[in-house]
């Protein structure tokens, strides 16, 4: 069963801060970056990015005043923590440039999409302890949900380590490597099938006469409202629809609306189905 982090922010000024190395400077990395920085985990000199885009790292090291170093090997070296954060078919090269210099004391964190734990150790000749990680996008304004799962030599305590930091871009949750398909499937692409969500609801607003602007800012806090009284009140969603659906009313003819258009199985389907992509993907790699 997942086990779902608590925020640590106690004790961290009692050990050693980690040198952290990003292979990669993306997006993503860029939202791990400001997160970890915004957090307090690690400060700017403890963090050294590299990446083939000799503008991404200067973007990087102006923005946040993080080391930079166009050579992988480089960036690595003195790192405590290597973070893969390259693109799921760039990751034979980017390992081939680092293999050589990964130690069994480096922790090694994927976020690549679909590539499985036992791929990366292979490629690194069994060296390292390796954790493969599922953020998604919200991860860009802090709030992330991101699968952990461990390799063949990770520790428990490798797993808190990165849950403590992806929880400082939204929260983490231990899950086995046979369930990060799904939590792709779910997660990974659920932005999406909540952006569309937003996207019809601002529909509706519009179609009953409101303006655009204000039914899509309608749209987009009831939902950021609605997802934070599951997270802060811990009641089933099922107590929560319940609360607000009076016999008779407004609410309960919107619920039938979507129960006749099946939304609940659709929405069911979509995370079966990305799933299922995500294991196909997995196996062509």
């Amino acid at each position: 069963m997942a086990k779902q982090s608590d925020k640590r922010k106690s004790g961290r000024g009692r050990r050693r801060e980690p040198k952290l190395a990003f292979i990669g400077g993306g997006n993503m990395a860029e939202a791990l970056i400001r997160g970890f920085l915004d957090s307090g985990i690690v400060r700017p000199g403890s963090i050294c990015v590299s990446d083939i885009v000799t503008g991404r790292l200067t973007h990087l090291r102006r923005t946040f005043h993080v080391r930079t170093n166009p050579d992988n090997a480089a960036a690595v070296s003195d790192a405590d923590i290597a973070i893969l954060a390259v693109k799921p078919q760039s990751m034979e090269v980017a390992l081939d440039t680092i293999a050589s210099i990964i130690r069994d004391s480096h922790l090694i964190v994927s976020i690549m999409a679909g590539v499985p734990t036992h791929r990366i150790e292979a490629r690194l000749g069994g060296r390292g302890r390796v954790v493969r990680v599922m953020p998604n996008t919200p991860a860009l304004v802090g709030k992330g949900a991101t699968g952990v799962t461990g390799g063949k030599k990770a520790r428990r305590k490798d797993l808190e380590t990165v849950v403590e930091f992806f929880d400082a871009v939204g929260r983490a949750v231990v899950v086995s490597e046979s369930q990060m398909d799904a939590v792709t499937g779910l997660s990974g692409s659920g932005p999406a099938y909540v952006a569309l969500m937003i996207e019809a609801l601002a529909d509706g607003g519009v179609l009953m006469g409101l303006s655009r602007e204000t039914a899509l800012m309608l749209a987009a806090q009831t939902v950021a409202g609605a997802a934070d009284m599951v997270l802060e009140t811990g009641e089933h969603p099922g107590q929560l629809k319940d609360r607000v659906t009076s016999p008779g009313g407004t609410t309960i003819a919107g619920l039938a609306a979507l129960e006749d258009g099946a939304l609940r199985s659709d929405l069911m389907r979509a995370v079966e189905a990305a799933t299922a992509r995500s294991m196909e993907l997995g196996q062509q790699q």
